[in-house]
């Protein structure tokens, strides 16, 4: 068991290094002696491995403080100064890499690329400069942490890396990641040690390394603050003390984690005593579990295998054999595709296959654009079914979780392009059975097909839990044994490999007459043989049927409760109902596409409800707003996540732009407002902020973003000149959140009729309470939610 050490910045504020609104990375330059004795204390206190002071030395980061060009500069002297305080000891040295404080498009309006590069550089520069790991930490979204890993592994391939994310107190990242699709993604990728900092405190941490114990054999870090920040007499204090921390050790030890330390307001002081705690802390042995096969998307988690219910593959998304979807995509339309997503996740698919062989197109720039919108519109994991390796490239380059390859084959040539692309970005891979002669007919000879590809994957590192196999089917109609044979391949690669199946059903039916019944008849069958993942149409009723039924024969439906669902006196959806929505009134229909993020349909809806007669401003309130504050609940309740809630609000921006268009001078919306908003003095953080400016805006608000780092005098004047009723204040730190109630007296003080509404990762309703605040936003739907009330108040 191992001690990290505690917080930075506190303690060069304490001591006068830092005042609000500095660069703590100039520090290693510009005090360098004090960074020094901040790290010889933790060491003193016990710590076994220390972070350099580089949370935000990226040249995004530090381009807030106008210092971008000074990443080299920073990080070597960070490590100087390290390894200047562990010297003669056996101290190790993280070199450590926090947030961009920037959203991944189509999330934000940053470029992957550019936040891969930003990261490569720092990695690049603390490897180099001496550290002993890498550590990737308070990360709050998951395609951030993918781009910082991909980076830490290109520029540093020797050196361990530790991840850890910041969850919120509902268990998941901001953008709705749980611990188990961490974990399972993180390992997949290639880190060596994976875990949790920051945000809360050890009582609401330690449940969420558990989880992540549960789905890795990897070995666990915690850094938990000291509790939830307060203000006491107008100052910022964490209440864990160093003793209320280490009773929380035992618990962080039994969580399964191995390195224990601390975050925002803990102390040498804190550490101290967490030393001792450990030292006396009895080791707890972790049960080692057979890591699941598991797919992810930003945020859900699907189990495939032994253990797991089967789980349904849609195989709807594929333009093979389809012209008029060929031609749609040929014309760059994704709403065919989109609404294909969309039907397939409401009629029970728990994956998605996506398939892009259309001819004359950019195949790979089409699987991108295509992986970008079906990521953000639904959140079930997709599957890549492309063999060309600049296609899976792109994909699986910028998909925000663990996908599938589908696939590969024993062909030697093909595996020694995909083989490295898997390992690479994490993926699982899917295995068929053909060489050289095309399909073996028997299971036997399918199976060493699959030995070789399965060995194969494991000497290019690829692991047991990456791999599924397809039997394949061949047709009925061309051989009598060709079911029985496949069924035989599935039982084979079930008792010999031990690894997971998946197969589609529609090719054993082929050239024959009632194709569905003999596909639904099959499913059942090739189930109770052992098929984890079937790839077929969940729009047809008798193969979702047959599917419902078998999980109650095979004991996967407890109390049979999907069966009753699906059977007792509920009328089964038809393919025609799904795809159609002609029965829904034309307002339901606008809720629906702002719900689903049908930016390219919303023209033609609203037109729709204008020719019959609908009043604008009834589409406006009982259509559009009516929906988002559905959103906004579902968000509230974790029933929907980020992702969802951005597209919903780029709709309805959508929605306003198009009846401008289709009413011109005619149509006009009363704007709400204006809104003052901005971070207070001494915080360069906006990511929040600027979430929240996107759903005001989309919500009817003029919102007047005054930026990041704002004295209180600027805000007083904002007001002032805008005569704005509203404002919102965001701290994201917590050695700025004073600031927020500093700020509050300058607006009282003016005698301004203003409400205020507060927001930040560090504030909490008893803060704001005592702050002055009127309101307390937890997150950007909840501003919207609030800003209404507080205007109808001021009204």
């Amino acid at each position: 068991m191992f001690l990290l050490d505690g917080a930075m910045g506190t303690l060069l504020q304490q001591q006068g290094y830092l005042r609000p609104g500095d660069c703590p990375e100039l520090s290693n330059i510009e005090h360098p002696q004090a960074i020094e004795n901040i790290h010889r204390s933790y060491i003193k206190a016990g710590s076994d491995l220390i972070q350099t002071n580089t949370f935000g030395a990226n040249r995004i980061k530090l381009n807030e403080y106008g210092c971008a060009d000074k990443v080299k500069e920073i990080c070597r002297a960070a490590v100087f100064n390290a390894k200047k305080a562990v010297d003669g000891t056996n101290t190790r040295i993280l070199g450590d890499m926090g947030p961009t404080g920037k959203f991944i498009f189509p999330l934000g309006d940053t470029d992957f690329e550019d936040v891969y590069q930003a990261y490569y550089e720092q990695a690049s520069i603390l490897a180099e400069s001496g550290v002993d790991l890498l550590l990737i930490q308070t990360i709050i979204d998951i395609q951030e942490m993918r781009a910082a890993i991909l980076a830490a592994k290109e520029a540093a391939p020797n050196i361990p890396i530790m991840c850890e994310f910041s969850f919120s107190e509902d268990g998941r990242t901001i953008t709705g990641t749980t611990p188990e699709a961490a974990a399972v993604l993180l390992e997949s990728l290639g880190a060596s040690i994976i875990g949790a900092n920051c945000s809360l405190g050890p009582d609401k941490l330690i449940p969420l390394i558990s989880r992540m114990s549960a789905v890795s054999n990897l070995p666990l870090v915690i850094q938990p603050n000291a509790g939830l920040p307060k203000l006491i007499d107008g100052k910022t204090v964490f209440p864990l003390h160093p003793n209320d921390m280490a009773e929380y050790v035992q618990a962080m030890v039994n969580s399964g984690a191995t390195y224990i330390g601390g975050c925002c307001g803990t102390s040498p002081e804190h550490l101290a005593a967490m030393r001792q705690a450990l030292d006396r802390a009895v080791p707890y042995k972790r049960k080692v579990i057979t890591p699941p096969t598991a797919l992810t998307s930003r945020t859900s988690i699907v189990y495939i295998g032994e253990g797991h219910p089967p789980v349904i593959i849609g195989e709807r998304i594929n333009p093979t054999g389809r012209k008029t979807l060929q031609k749609d995509l040929q014309e760059k339309n994704l709403v065919p595709i989109k609404t294909e997503a969309l039907n397939q996740v409401k009629a029970g698919a728990h994956l998605l296959d996506i398939n892009m062989g259309v001819p004359d197109v950019d195949q790979a720039a089409l699987m991108e654009n295509v992986v970008k919108e079906l990521s953000m519109l639904v959140d079930t994991p997709l599957i890549i079914d492309a063999t060309s390796p600049s296609v899976l490239e792109k994909a699986l380059r910028i998909y925000p979780g663990r996908t599938l390859i589908n696939s590969v084959n024993a062909d030697s040539a093909q595996m020694s392009a995909i083989f490295p692309i898997a390992k690479k970005y994490g993926a699982a891979l899917l295995c068929l059975p053909i060489g050289s002669k095309g399909i073996p007919e028997s299971a036997a000879d399918r199976l060493t097909l699959i030995k070789k590809i399965y060995n194969a994957a494991l000497q290019t590192g690829l692991r047991h839990e990456d791999l599924l196999a397809d039997p394949l089917v061949l047709t009925a109609a061309a051989s009598t044994n060709a079911p029985k044979e496949t069924l035989q391949t599935l039982r084979t690669y079930k008792e010999t490999l031990k690894i997971p199946t998946v197969m589609g059903l529609s090719n054993i039916s082929f050239g024959l007459p009632g194709r569905s019944g003999l596909n639904a008849n099959f499913l059942a069958m090739a189930l109770a043989f052992g098929l984890n993942a079937p790839i077929m149409n969940p729009l047809q009723s008798d193969l979702i049927d047959a599917y419902v039924r078998s999980l109650l024969l095979l004991g996967y439906d407890s109390a049979a409760h999907n069966y009753i669902t699906r059977f007792q006196n509920q009328p089964i959806e038809n393919q025609h109902q799904l795809k159609n929505n002609e029965t829904l009134s034309p307002l339901k229909k606008i809720q629906q596409a702002v719900r689903d993020g049908s930016k390219e349909e919303i023209g033609s809806l609203l037109n729709e409800a204008l020719n019959a007669g609908i009043d604008p401003m009834v589409i406006t309130n009982d259509g559009l707003t009516a929906a988002m504050t559905a959103i906004g609940e579902e968000y509230g309740k974790g029933r929907c996540y980020l992702p969802q809630v951005m597209i919903a609000a780029e709709t309805m921006q959508a929605a306003f732009i198009a009846l401008k268009k289709a009413l011109p001078g005619k149509f006009n919306i009363t704007r709400k407002g204006p809104f003052v908003i901005a971070t207070v003095k001494g915080d360069v953080h906006d990511l929040g902020k600027n979430i929240v400016i996107a759903l005001l805006e989309n919500s009817g608000y003029e919102v007047i973003d005054l930026g990041k780092d704002v004295s209180p005098e600027k805000i007083v004047s904002a007001v002032h000149q805008s005569k704005a009723p509203l404002v919102g204040l965001s701290a994201l730190m917590t050695t700025t959140m004073p600031q927020i109630d500093i700020t509050i007296q300058a607006l009282k003080k003016e005698n301004l009729t203003v409400k205020i509404i507060v927001g930040g990762a560090v504030l909490t309703s008893e803060y704001a309470q005592k702050a002055g605040a009127d309101a307390y936003a937890s997150n950007a739907t909840d501003t919207v939610r609030l800003a209404n009330i507080l205007m109808g108040e001021n009204q």
